[in-house]
Parts: C-alpha cells; structure tokens; sequence
C-alpha cells in the first residue's frame, strides 16, 4: 500500500474531525471551572486522576481557596488533605502553593494568558498550559495530548510518534488552527464512547473505514 502523502494525511484528518464534530456536538472541557484559575487548579489536579473525581474534590475546593493568594498561604498539610484523593496530593498541593504565591508575585494575582508565562509556573507543563489557554482564554496555542489523544491519534495513524511533544506538533500541522482546541475534546469524548484503550468498538465507530488500525487493535 503506497505512503500517505501529507496532502492525503491532511484530508483524511479533515473528514475525521468533522464526522467528530457531528457524533459530538457537545463536546467541550469536563472540568468545572469559572475563571482561568479554577481551570489551572482542576488541571493540575487532574494529573493521573479522572475529571469527575476532580469536579467532587474542587466543589468544595474552590469554596475554601478564591484566589491565588489563598493557595499561596495555605499551609502544605492543610492542601494536601483537600486533595488527598486525587492521589499524588504531596506534588499536587506544592504545585498549587508555588504557582498560587508566584501568580499573585508575578502577574498581579491573575493567570497570565502565554504559554511562557504558564510554564514558568511550578507544576505546569504544556498539556495544562493548552488547557488552560485553549478553554479560559480562547487562545488555540496548541493542542492538548493526554492519554486518550495519544491512543487515537495512533491508532488512526495521525502520527508516527509516542511522544505528547511529537504528537502535538504532527496534529498542528494537520489540523485547522481553529479546531486545535476542539480537537482534544472530540478525541477525549470517542475515546470514552468507543475507541476504548482496552476493547475498541470497531464495528460500531464512525471512523472505522478513515482508521488504517480498525478490527486490527
């Protein structure tokens, strides 16, 4: 079977994100958020934990801490069990202070909205860096890789590579700036429905006959 030129790669991810689009129109963020720093906090958070259990946690969260300021003077002990279940609450609750104490010392007390100014926070890498900035602030930076677009941008051969750096950058060269954003949250969204890590439901997926990978996996 010949190579897919990038013009072929293009249209067939073309007609991927839009028969996306129509199987979820309501695709959007599943985390709760307000304000660009409850979404910062919620994605820090959400590092190896499910949004739903994140929403449970900042419900009450966020009635305690309103401002960076209250996560920069929260004590370490006391942070640590507001998260505690959404595991890894040691890294966690010291990310959400350094950030909350260098937001209010270095940008006012408001998130800044750069990829570099976010990623000069402690705890925040590119993935929540995009989250933030595609979703609080309208801004499409880049695309957001967590696991499951990861899974299905292999699996439909989007990319070559394993790697969320990698992968970022092939799917931004394949994909409308404009549906940067919109793009993890179709991905996350058939990635819970059907393109499931353990048992993908090939038979019964839109895209079975755009994935070079179906009734394969």
């Amino acid at each position: 079977m010949p190579a897919e030129s990038k013009a072929m790669l293009k249209q067939r991810c073309g007609r991927i994100v839009a028969i996306l689009k129509r199987s979820y129109p309501k695709a959007k963020c599943s985390l709760d958020f307000v304000d660009p720093l409850e979404l910062l906090v919620s994605t820090i958070l959400s590092a190896q934990c499910t949004d739903v259990r994140v929403n449970i946690v900042t419900k009450d969260l966020f009635k305690k801490y309103r401002t960076a300021a209250d996560f920069a003077n929260a004590s370490q002990a006391e942070l640590e069990q507001a998260v505690r279940t959404t595991g890894f609450f040691r890294n966690k609750a010291k990310a959400l202070r350094g950030s909350g104490k260098a937001i209010v010392e270095r940008f006012g007390g408001k998130v800044p909205d750069t990829m570099d100014d976010l990623l000069s926070l402690p705890g925040v890498a590119r993935k929540t860096a995009n989250v933030v900035l595609g979703n609080a602030f309208g801004k499409s930076v880049g695309v957001v890789v967590d696991t499951h677009v990861t899974r299905l941008s292999g699996r439909l051969k989007l990319t070559r590579s394993d790697k969320p750096v990698k992968i970022e950058r092939d799917l931004m060269e394949i994909v409308p700036r404009e549906d940067w954003t919109l793009l993890s949250h179709l991905m996350i969204f058939h990635g819970r429905a059907v393109c499931t890590a353990r048992k993908p439901d090939c038979a019964g997926c839109q895209l079975n006959k755009l994935c070079p990978s179906a009734f394969k996996v």
